[in-house]
């Protein structure tokens, strides 16, 4: 039985167009190293970096040992030296992305259904930022990060989607098997590859993503409003988890 959901956040619980928020990202980013790097060699130093944080499968590293380990590889300069400008970057300059997104009223109201009816529920974005990036996108979206059981962050996760251990990571760290969860999202590749695992799925397509290959087929799929029909009539649990 369902008894835990575990939601993508950037293009589902909150809707956005991923290229122009990726390209108000890395103006701001720029911006913020301007008299240190050249934007370019700075794009390509990140972009290189996260690639690197992706395909790593090395347990013992964090996403953010991962990322930091390959950048300090691409700059001639020391990351301590870094370390605070990127700090205040997603503690105050990332909030002027905010108006590149468009929070949709019917998800606070579907988490607010699923707290209801007793449901464990876990932000699982992909953790390629740190906590304070991710915790401002769910404010954007209406939400309270204190509602969920789990948000996977670059700092406490060590894989990242579509490998498939990001989502046995999350299993293990929530203590629930594949049969009580499902997994909300609005790609194809990076969300609904969970229904290897045996979990149940739900593809959001208002911002849908589907790169065609590999294909993975959802359990269901619709609009953010198909969803909260959906939540609706889930059944209430007997015992909260």
């Amino acid at each position: 039985m369902i008894d835990t959901l575990l939601f993508d956040l950037d293009g589902t619980l909150l809707p956005l167009d991923i290229e122009i928020f990726t390209l108000k990202y890395f103006n701001e980013l720029c911006n913020k190293f301007e008299s240190i790097f050249e934007p370019r060699v700075l794009q390509e130093a990140v972009w290189a970096s996260t690639k690197y944080m992706i395909c790593n499968t090395q347990k013992e590293k964090t996403n953010k040992d991962c990322f930091f380990e390959d950048f300090q590889t691409r700059i001639e300069r020391n990351l301590e030296e870094l370390f605070p400008i990127f700090d205040e970057f997603y503690n105050k300059d990332f909030v002027n992305l905010k108006d590149s997104v468009n929070p949709n009223p019917v998800v606070k109201e579907s988490i607010e259904i699923l707290k209801d009816k007793g449901y464990n529920l876990v932000v699982a974005t992909n953790p390629l930022f740190p906590k304070e990036a991710i915790f401002h996108r769910i404010d954007w979206a209406g939400l309270n990060a204190d509602d969920f059981k789990l948000i996977t962050t670059y700092e406490n996760m060590h894989y990242c989607k579509p490998n498939i251990q990001y989502y046995e990571e999350i299993l293990e760290l929530i203590n629930k098997k594949p049969d009580n969860v499902m997994m909300v999202g609005n790609d194809v590749q990076e969300d609904i590859i969970s229904s290897k695992l045996g979990l149940k799925t739900f593809l959001i397509e208002d911002c849908l993503i589907d790169r065609k290959s590999p294909v993975y087929i959802p359990d269901y799929r619709g609009s953010i409003s198909d969803f909260y029909e959906f939540v609706n009539e889930l059944p209430r649990l007997k015992n909260k988890c």
